[in-house]
């Protein structure tokens, strides 16, 4: 029965009072002038022999402990994983330790949020407008080696002032990170001699992806390069996203979000430790990041050498027979019917075809490439 409407711990003390003068009325008597159960004045009774005053204050209901209290080791080993890769959530930190421990009977990961904040490990982000993925250029990455893409991360001082420029090669498919390689300057001859060791070792992809920048595209005739000239010689397909849309490379870029993330924040002193940096972030991410994109798998499980290998010496171009082929002279152009035709000095020393579409116009192609469009009256070959 409920207290009459008083303060309860003052009708608790006049009922311990009553209690303790009481000579003639019973105990049953007594808690029914307080309107209280015999249970609980029994309660308060002992509760004050106990602890005296103190003993008749009103305690919590809430359980000693909680039915569903995650374990203290299972929470030891979830902060120890999150220790060993702070910038991990609770998502890809609950996918690595199912994979890794699968026997154990890991906790939801709301209840890791819930032990993250409970740590301060985590700090609320700001909520970003998001847009609709692109998501045309990876309608042919089907299995891996269909699409590599490559790039120049955004330069940086290290410590000791130097500037460090990331070239990067990923394998579209399987997230593959295939090179991370520290160069003081942006490069073409050693964006070679790197992809010259990647396809030693892991063969050729069918295309090749990257921005318009050097040393990846050129200015000139269907934005050519020495690089991309090289990669059609040897059957790859140089792809190129638009201008002003690094979406189109998103795979790319949000691997390059996670590397300055992990790697350059802060920068290393010099090349050399911040080389070796690289080197352990490419071999976590490849074999211990669980990658939401692939369905939380790994990257080293997805990714296999390409059965294209990369061939000791280029085969000459070879063109069909219902074509008219015309060799690209040192100065870039070349002869139709006695007269000099600019084409690209980026093409020196190579054999371009000429497929007639129209009366006076020809589609120009470099290998199986279409560069541009002769027109034969005006000995002008324009963009495609």
């Amino acid at each position: 029965m409920p207290w009459l409407e008083t303060e309860p711990m003052s009708e608790k003390i006049k009922f311990i009072s009553a209690y303790l003068d009481n000579s003639e009325d019973t105990f049953q008597e007594l808690c029914a002038r307080f309107n209280i159960s015999c249970k609980t004045g029994y309660k308060y009774v002992q509760r004050y022999k106990a602890e005296g005053v103190d003993g008749l204050k009103e305690r919590s209901r809430a359980p000693h402990c909680k039915a569903n209290q995650t374990p203290s080791y299972i929470e030891q080993a979830i902060l120890e994983v999150k220790s060993r890769y702070p910038r991990w959530g609770s998502k890809k930190i609950l996918n690595w330790l199912l994979q890794e421990k699968s026997l154990t009977a890991w906790p939801a990961r709301s209840t890791i949020d819930e032990l993250f904040k409970k740590h301060n490990l985590i700090r609320p982000r700001k909520r970003k407008r998001r847009v609709a993925p692109y998501t045309t250029p990876f309608t042919l990455c089907t299995q891996p080696n269909d699409v590599w893409s490559i790039d120049y991360k955004g330069q940086f001082a290290l410590g000791n002032q130097e500037i460090c420029y990331p070239l990067t090669v990923t394998d579209n498919f399987s997230r593959y990170v295939l090179a991370i390689e520290g160069s003081t300057q942006i490069s073409g001859k050693e964006t070679r001699n790197t992809l010259h060791k990647l396809f030693s070792e892991f063969g050729l992809p069918l295309a090749i992806r990257s921005d318009n920048g050097s040393p990846f595209a050129g200015t000139g005739l269907a934005g050519l390069s020495k690089l991309a000239v090289w990669f059609i010689k040897l059957g790859i397909i140089p792809e190129r996203i638009r201008p002003g849309h690094p979406e189109e490379n998103g795979r790319h870029e949000r691997m390059h979000f996670t590397l300055k993330q992990e790697t350059v924040l802060p920068p290393k002193f010099d090349h050399r430790k911040q080389q070796r940096s690289f080197n352990d972030f490419k071999k976590i991410f490849n074999e211990q990041r669980p990658h939401e994109g692939i369905n939380f798998s790994r990257p080293d499980w997805l990714y296999s050498p390409s059965k294209r290998l990369y061939p000791k010496k280029i085969a000459p171009i070879e063109y069909d027979t219902d074509v008219i082929t015309r060799g690209v002279r040192s100065n870039g152009a070349i002869k139709w019917k006695g007269i000099d035709v600019f084409v690209s000095e980026t093409l020196e020393g190579e054999r371009i075809a000429f497929k007639p579409c129209n009366q006076e116009e020809w589609i120009v192609y470099f290998s199986f490439i279409p560069i541009g469009i002769f027109n034969e009256r005006l000995l002008k070959i324009n963009k495609i």
